[in-house]
């Protein structure tokens, strides 16, 4: 599990989702991922499959699962 805190208050949490190829696929799982409570960033890179989260407290995993699933993409587990 990679979650650091960057500033006070905020947790970073780097995911590995499997499945993305293009913006399109970095956007549909960025958006999802945002509607979590407590998000405040997200920021998703198809390259590398990572996705970097920035929120209030740590994200529960099966939330996050739940939003990459709806975004028609598959959470790998954390970096």
């Amino acid at each position: 599990m990679t979650a650091h805190t960057d500033t006070p208050g905020s947790v970073t949490t780097v995911y590995q989702v499997s499945g993305m190829s293009c913006g399109h696929c970095e956007g549909s799982v960025s958006g999802e991922i945002s509607q979590i409570a407590g998000v405040t960033s997200v920021k998703a890179v198809a390259s590398t499959g990572e996705v970097t989260v920035i929120s209030a407290a740590p994200l529960d995993e099966e939330a996050v699962r739940a939003a990459v699933d709806e975004a028609g993409f598959e959470l790998a587990g954390q970096s």
